[in-house]
């Protein structure tokens, strides 16, 4: 091998050194052939740096396994490559021209036309051309192909720190958010709720140790003036109101009854502090303090070694993707009542809670964390340049995205809107930086004029301010974010140690930052990434580092001289804002609104809201195995007219709602004990 397998994974090098029997003796392909010599020449290729369910490359047909799969899997993924094959001509087939850049390939040329590999590669098309549909379909069965594969286990998920603000709030009705003084939060695969990265670490023990004291201690300061304890104690160990009480917030601060085990210890602190102190709120006060370090309290979707609380498991889950906060006294008595279990009465209740304002302030953080809004108050601004760009404007850019996004879904609009919306909700202040008639309130719907390059979210400061630098736009970040934001692909980061500073202009030789980039597209070590972001961005070169539309771009040369105080040269230069969108066809456009539109009307983008919304509701990155899954929420979003309300209902009415709740699983049994036993301070 003269190329790509020089430089293969180590890993595969005794896989093609040893050729399985089947193939080696009759000299003919089959999957195991495939499996031990096409397969390395692919993954040495770096073709699953695109072909994944969340790649670039996402929206056609050829899908990589799962990076750790099995001969077997490999094998049926061989043999479903079928369809990328033309039968009347082999030559003609894209799983052998694309690669190969016979024909236009978004990734470019990966392997080099006449080599060893590509020599390989064609043997495989060829067999692929000749066996007949009924011996391909024959030979993945006999592999085990059942097209989906074992799905995740959904575990236990601690509380975030939004989760746990909104839940002591309405568990103690204490609204001083202390969360906010936490660790910080991770923003993985795209959100803060990833279950693969909610450990523990000791500082953030540490946290819930002292606020769980802060909390209790408060909760009790002047006598119980939130009503935690039901009942009216003739004594400091009256042992009637003692258990109730036990047992009543008990319910609630672990979102199901207790168990008796759980009763007695808890009962048992209570009437050891009540005596020493001769006060039954300080019994109380300790029981709170306890109960909100145990990890029944930090952790959701938990249940008993019997599986007994399934139904409460279900109201947890509901709870806090809809509200993102614990359940309230219908859900409880919906749990005990059996009332959750069918998708018709999931959706039952489902609705109702979507009318709660709660609802409202739970997707709101959905929406915060999407599309990154938490990037905008800690935005940086040359102030020289841009002088209007103040705190206070960075805070209505904000609230101008939420006030579209709320407006979409709870006056149940198509929500692809949000790409294409020819008005926004504006204050003077954007409405100045917009250059549109200034409302006479604040947050006012205000339609743009017919002749605005703006639209939906992609014309709004918000985006445009937050995928920039503090003097440059950069196309990089603008399509990055269209492409894992809004397409759900993932691009790879770029190879250690490549050089990615930009050359600066000079006074001989001006530039634009879009003819700057073009270095990144036409760098064969930068191209197969950047020619996937760069040119979406260039055509919202229009738009400036706080969203300002312009036709021209002011670039500034520092003058050759000692003088610090020497102002720059300002030279204006006439934009070229074409841009592309590599993977979707007829894709050019030159501003937002063009862009909006494309995007909004692309299936891929449509089904990424859906998968945006998975990820988020179950807290991981979708699998192969969840495709069928996410496919479903889609079709019934899209068939909706893109009604938000209808995805979340979908989902809640998913078998995967379910997934992980079966007292049956030892995997989630497993991690359920191992909480159990881990209760800071031994409680």
């Amino acid at each position: 091998m003269n190329s790509l397998l020089s430089r293969a994974p180590f890993a595969l090098v005794p896989i093609m050194l040893i050729a399985p029997a089947a193939w080696a003796q009759s000299g003919a392909p089959d999957s195991a052939y495939f499996a031990a010599k096409v397969y390395p020449i692919l993954e040495a290729a770096q073709c699953r740096a695109c072909h994944t369910h969340d790649g670039v490359a996402s929206g056609t047909r050829l899908h990589f396994p799962e990076k750790d799969s099995g001969q077997n899997a490999i094998q049926i993924f061989g043999l479903s490559l079928a369809p990328l094959v033309d039968r009347s001509d082999a030559a003609k087939s894209a799983l052998l021209n694309k690669p190969t850049m016979r024909i236009p390939h978004t990734g470019g040329e990966r392997i080099k036309p006449g080599s060893d590999e590509d020599k390989i590669l064609t043997e495989w098309v060829k067999y692929l051309a000749s066996a007949t549909e009924e011996s391909l379909t024959t030979a993945r069965r006999r592999l085990g192909d059942t097209t989906t594969g074992p799905k995740p286990t959904q575990l236990v998920r601690r509380l975030t720190h939004s989760q746990y603000d909104n839940t002591v709030r309405d568990l103690l009705g204490d609204f001083s958010r202390p969360a906010r003084k936490f660790p910080s939060e991770d923003f993985v695969d795209g959100f803060k709720n990833q279950l693969r990265m909610q450990g523990m670490p000791p500082l953030l023990v540490e946290n819930y140790s002292a606020t769980a004291e802060k909390l209790a201690q408060n909760a009790f300061r002047n006598g119980d003036v939130n009503g935690l304890i039901p009942c009216k104690p003739v004594s400091a160990t009256d042992i009637k109101c003692r258990d109730q009480f036990v047992r009543t917030f008990g319910m609630r601060a672990f979102r199901r009854p207790l168990r008796d085990s759980e009763f007695r210890r808890y009962s048992a602190a209570f009437t050891a502090q009540a005596r020493a102190t001769g006060k039954f709120n300080e019994g109380a006060r300790a029981v709170v303090e306890a109960m909100l370090q145990s990890p029944k309290f930090l952790f959701h979707v938990e249940a008993g070694p019997d599986g007994r609380y399934s139904d409460y498991e279900i109201a947890s889950r509901l709870s806090y993707l809809l509200w993102d906060t614990m359940p309230d006294k219908a859900l409880f008595d919906a749990a005990s009542s059996g009332e959750l279990r069918t998708p018709e009465q999931r959706e039952k209740l489902a609705r109702s809670m979507l009318d709660n304002p709660r609802a409202h302030e739970a997707l709101d953080e959905f929406f915060n964390e999407w599309l990154r809004l938490d990037k905008l108050p800690n935005a940086i601004k040359e102030r020289r340049r841009f002088p209007e760009f103040t705190p206070e404007l960075a805070a209505s850019m904000v609230e101008e995205t939420r006030k579209l996004l709320q407006h979409l879904v709870w006056n149940n609009k198509n929500f692809m809107e949000a790409l294409t919306a020819d008005y926004g909700f504006l204050t003077s202040d954007l409405a100045a930086l917009y250059k549109v008639p200034a409302p006479t309130g604040q947050f006012e719907m205000t339609m743009f004029p017919e002749s605005s390059r703006r639209a939906g979210l992609l014309g709004q400061g918000s985006f445009l301010t937050a995928t920039s630098g503090p003097a440059e736009t950069s196309a990089t970040f603008r399509g990055l974010f269209v492409r894992e934001q809004l397409l759900c692909q993932h691009v790879p980061p770029p190879p250690a140690g490549v050089n990615t500073t930009l050359p600066d202009p000079t006074e001989s030789k001006p530039r634009t930052r879009t003819q700057l980039l073009q270095a990144h597209v036409e760098n064969p070590s930068c191209a197969s990434c950047h020619r996937l972001m760069d040119p979406i961005g260039f055509g919202l070169e229009g738009f400036d580092a706080i969203g300002r539309y312009r036709e021209k771009e002011s670039i500034f040369i520092s003058a050759a001289t000692d003088n610090a105080r020497a102002q720059p040269k300002r030279i204006d230069l006439p934009l070229d804002a074409k841009g592309e969108i590599a993977g979707i066809p007829s894709s050019a456009f030159t501003d937002a609104k063009q862009l909006g539109r494309i995007l909004a009307e692309s299936p891929v983008c449509q089904e990424c809201v859906a998968r945006q919304m998975f990820r988020y509701g179950y807290g991981r990155l979708e699998t192969a195995a969840d495709q069928e899954t996410v496919h479903q929420l889609f079709v019934r979003f899209r068939d909706s007219g893109f009604r938000f309300q209808e995805l979340l209902i979908a989902l809640v009415r998913s078998p995967e709602f379910l997934r992980g709740l079966d007292p049956k699983d030892r995997v989630t049994q497993t991690i359920r004990n191992d909480v159990n036993s881990k209760q800071p301070g031994g409680r």
